[in-house]
């Protein structure tokens, strides 16, 4: 290897090492001491493994459920506003916890459009936030659109004449789904199946937000043992258990992902879309549009109306307001009404977020563009490291939250040694009590997405136009303005958007990691949402609108931006 690429991948090498595989190593370590394990921890993780196989696995299979019969009608059928529907479904895969969780509190909560209407008829309300079915109803919520789009695409792309020929030799409808499109199948639905059981394996927000104290799994037991318990060692030794389940998960994905396609020669997509034209299919394309719609549209719907909607009065007010549209919770977000000297309003919890975003983005970009830079002509040196660039993908963001405690909590031996030249005391300046430190853990998270769609962008640049232009006399600088920048400008910008949803709806880690005065907006409304009172929930449901108005104008520019066969996942 030559030392100007060796020097390319010295800063995204370096962050890695310090910010992912130092604090993983660290957890690895500290897991592995089990004198300070009390009596009954054992037997108290496997039951909390049981559950978190037990609501992967059934919010894996109720995934399939809707996904499957939901993925035939979009790789089979053209139908007015398919785009439309498509986007519906991939939006809350990219949305923040938080929002979600709020939306269903917004329709289904104590407080819930759907309860409040069920009372006024004076029926017993629902109870569905902290029940097992919330948990399952937000998964399957969350991870449809994996289902759509991998085993749809491979349907899509199916040859036609395989079924065809089932059906002339006098096989009937089901037995030809059994016997040929499964079959068929078998390789993407595998993968579907791994990778939204590996989503609900890690699942956090949604177990601590809608399922509530008593559903526990390893992602939330890792946060009670770190910040509730304080006993790191505990909290270490279910990282690590939680990391090899997820390592087994990983590779089972990577091994079926590259089988998902359709065998023999794939048709080209359109060749298979026909419309709806006997009265039995346009039934079964209306009624999977409509449970489409009331599944994913009304809990992103009831949570910016609820955000508008005085329903009840405010304990802590002297006035009972009358029910009706109001203004106040949004404007209450700038208002200390407690005068706390330690009160930071959720105006400036959305600042903060904010703030994050923009420098992961920049950090992102920083350290995503060397490294895709040198993998898209990867070398013997990049095939081996390739892996390693993508294992933040399977981490989960709690354990990375708790790597840092334990590793950021005293100064590194670099920055003591600088400190002392210059005289200073840095027992108390570490890194953990910096804000510096949410970016840096969103830039982990978020750095494997950047390089890869970086990567695709210039791996599509012809070497040829690089050398015309180094033949026309052009600088390094002045080819790579002139022909680098018009190619790969589209999916830098989409790069960086993913970079800022991410960081902006991030939860996992900046609960273990915001300090009191530097909240971000996923960890205030989660705060909020703990509190009683109308006015806090009302403000809840307002910063969560805002999110997902961030969020939304992410998602919009990477859809927008999206580079052809970048593919999906």
């Amino acid at each position: 290897m030559t030392i100007s690429r060796l020097l390319i991948w010295l800063a995204p090498l370096a962050f890695l090492g310090l910010f992912f595989f130092y604090p993983f190593a660290r957890i690895l370590a500290l897991g592995l001491d089990f004198t300070s394990l009390r009596a009954g921890f054992f037997a108290e993780t496997l039951r909390v493994l049981g559950f978190t196989f037990f609501q992967a696995a059934l919010s894996t299979l109720l995934t399939l459920l809707i996904g499957l019969p939901l993925a035939y009608v979009f790789a089979r059928y053209d139908f007015p506003g398919k785009a439309f529907f498509r986007i519906l479904t991939a939006v809350p895969f990219m949305l923040p916890t938080v929002v979600v969780a709020a939306g269903f509190n917004a329709l289904l909560g104590p407080r819930g459009w759907v309860n409040i209407l069920l009372t006024d008829a004076s029926a017993p309300p629902v109870a569905f936030v902290g029940t097992l079915w919330a948990i399952l109803a937000a998964h399957v919520f969350y991870n449809t659109t994996i289902v759509i789009r991998l085993v749809g695409n491979a349907w899509a792309t199916m040859d036609t004449r395989l079924t065809d020929a089932a059906r002339s030799l006098g096989a009937s409808p089901l037995q030809t789904l059994w016997r040929v499109t499964l079959p068929l199948l078998r390789p993407s639905i595998l993968a579907s199946s791994l990778l939204v059981f590996l989503f609900d394996f890690t699942s956090y927000g949604v177990i601590l937000l809608l399922g509530g104290p008593k559903f526990v799994t390893l992602e939330v037991q890792i946060y009670i043992q770190a910040l509730h318990m304080l006993n790191l060692p505990a909290a270490s030794l279910l990282s690590v258990i939680q990391l090899l389940c997820t390592l087994v998960f990983s590779t089972l994905y990577s091994r079926y992902v590259t089988r998902a396609i359709a065998p023999l020669k794939p048709r080209a997509a359109w060749a298979n879309l026909r419309s709806p034209k006997q009265w039995l299919e346009k039934v079964y394309v209306a009624t999977m549009l409509t449970v489409l719609m009331a599944f994913f549209a009304l809990p992103l719907l009831a949570l910016p109306v609820r955000s508008v909607a005085r329903l009840e009065a405010e304990r802590t007010q002297p006035v009972v307001n009358a029910p009706g549209l109001t203004s106040a919770y949004y404007t209450e977000l700038f208002v200390n009404r407690r005068g706390s000297l330690f009160h930071v309003p959720p105006a400036q919890a959305a600042a903060n977020s904010l703030t994050y975003a923009v420098l992961t983005v920049l950090f992102s970009l920083l350290m995503g563009f060397p490294a895709a830079t040198a993998l898209a002509r990867p070398g013997k040196f990049e095939k081996w490291l390739d892996p390693f660039l993508m294992l933040p993908l399977g981490a989960s963001a709690v354990t990375l939250g708790l790597g840092y405690i334990i590793t950021f909590n005293r100064p590194l031996p670099l920055l003591g040694d600088i400190c002392s030249l210059l005289g200073e005391n840095c027992t108390r300046n570490t890194l953990l009590t910096s804000p510096l430190l949410i970016p840096i853990a969103h830039t982990t998270i978020a750095l494997p997405f950047v390089i890869r769609n970086l990567q695709t962008a210039l791996s599509t640049i012809p070497q040829r136009y690089r050398e015309a232009a180094a033949v026309l006399g052009a600088s390094r600088w002045q080819a790579w303005r002139a022909v680098d920048w018009p190619i790969i400008s589209r999916a830098t910008v989409s790069a960086g958007a993913f970079a800022f949803t991410v960081s902006l709806g991030e939860f996992g880690a900046a609960s273990l990691l915001a300090r009191p005065e530097y909240p971000t907006l996923p960890t205030a409304i989660f705060r909020f949402l703990s509190q009683p009172g109308a006015l806090n929930y009302g403000q809840a449901m307002a910063m969560a609108t805002l999110l997902m108005l961030f969020a939304g104008l992410g998602i919009f520019l990477i859809e927008k931006l999206r580079l052809p066969g970048t593919g999906e996942f």
